[in-house]
């Protein structure tokens, strides 16, 4: 039995946690205001009255438009695909138990775009509009998804056997994440070179994150998908925690370890495909998001869940609003991200190579009795 001062504190450990949950979104409600204010130079008083007293006659009317055609689409799109790849980043990592998985780091976001390119050039899924200056419309969604989709499971599955097969390290995983990349890369590159000069300069700048791209009706079907596969991750948020612990446990708890992982895997990389497909690949969110949510809540992955969506949202809301914002022209996102994403991914290279150094001089000095 646990004594009155461990329920005391572990009452208090997870009043902890849920304050910083609530902070988070509070966070992330304040700087979509704030984002949505400097992307659209509307007034915050004005805004505020525009967002909350739409039918107000005193609403000027091209702020309105402003707002509700261009900025409020927008953060919604940041914070449904920063939701999506922050909670993919944290079921990847907890499946693979691999501390630097992510759509993003292990290929399947640049498979994912190899796939949605084969989508609007090779089937029909794209216009290509435009003559001085070419742009991609989204003609057919389903068929650019389907097609971002399908690339992307070919990705995971290439994981899923280097996983069960081969039994790769952490960092050999992410050597393999850099070869699919190359692969995949070199698909798309592929595409540019065979069709047309628009289309090469649709392709590339498609490629590039861009918050601005889906329309409402693209993030309803994002927001449906994004749903689904959360109500999936936050059901299995305990087995997730007895993954941690090792396979052999949560099996003896019951657990389909196969079958959790694979779903989770399929689910995690559906939600990278549909959010490439429309947005472009936005890196390296499915990596910060769980990173710094792990420094603050542990490893539980009853806040972990929650608390990686809500920092992905907030860190793509941020990332948006500084490429917006930060020279007299617009910065795709994804550019932003990497700059963010970049020194941490290196950093926990570092961190992963010296733990390793420091296990295997432990077990050598206790092989030798101590001796240096």
């Amino acid at each position: 039995m646990m004594s009155d001062e461990g329920i005391k504190g572990f009452i208090a450990h997870n009043r902890r946690k849920t304050l910083f949950i609530a902070a988070l979104i509070a966070m992330t409600v304040l700087a979509s205001f704030l984002a949505l204010g400097f992307n659209t130079e509307v007034a915050m008083g004005d805004l505020l009255r525009i967002v909350f007293d739409r039918d107000n006659p005193s609403n000027d009317y091209i702020d309105e438009t402003l707002v509700w055609g261009l900025g409020i689409p927008r953060i919604l799109s940041a914070l449904l695909a920063g939701i999506a790849l922050g909670v993919a980043g944290a079921v990847m990592q907890c499946v693979l138990r691999n501390p630097l998985g992510s759509p993003y780091t292990l290929g399947i976001s640049n498979a994912a775009a190899f796939g949605a390119s084969i989508g609007i050039v090779v089937l029909g899924g794209g216009l290509i509009a435009g003559q001085s200056t070419a742009s991609v419309v989204i003609d057919n969604p389903i068929i650019v998804t389907v097609s971002a989709f399908a690339w992307a499971m070919i990705a995971t599955g290439i994981i899923i056997v280097l996983v069960k097969i081969t039994k790769v390290s952490p960092e050999t995983m992410v050597l393999a994440g850099v070869a699919l990349s190359s692969i995949f890369s070199a698909g798309i590159s592929l595409l540019q070179y065979m069709y047309n000069e628009y289309a090469l300069s649709t392709i590339v700048f498609w490629q590039f994150g861009d918050m601005g791209k889906a329309s409402m009706e693209q993030l309803y079907l994002i927001a449906a998908v994004t749903l689904v596969a959360c109500v999936y991750f936050l059901y299995h948020r305990l087995d997730y925690n007895a993954l941690d612990v090792g396979d052999d446990v949560a099996s003896s708890l019951g657990i389909n370890v196969n079958g959790l992982r694979i779903a989770s895997l399929i689910l995690a990389s559906m939600l990278t495909a549909i959010v490439v497909s429309f947005m472009g690949i936005i890196a390296f969110i499915g990596l910060l998001g769980p990173h710094i949510v792990r420094r603050f809540l542990g490893n539980d992955h009853r806040h972990v869940l929650v608390g990686s969506m809500i920092m992905g949202a907030l860190i793509l809301v941020v990332s948006d609003c500084i490429g917006q914002n930060i020279a007299d022209f617009t910065l795709p996102v994804g550019i932003v991200t990497s700059f963010l994403g970049g020194p941490l991914f290196l950093y926990l290279l570092v961190r992963g190579y010296r733990r390793r150094n420091a296990s295997v001089a432990s077990f050598l000095r206790r092989k030798t009795g101590g001796s240096e």
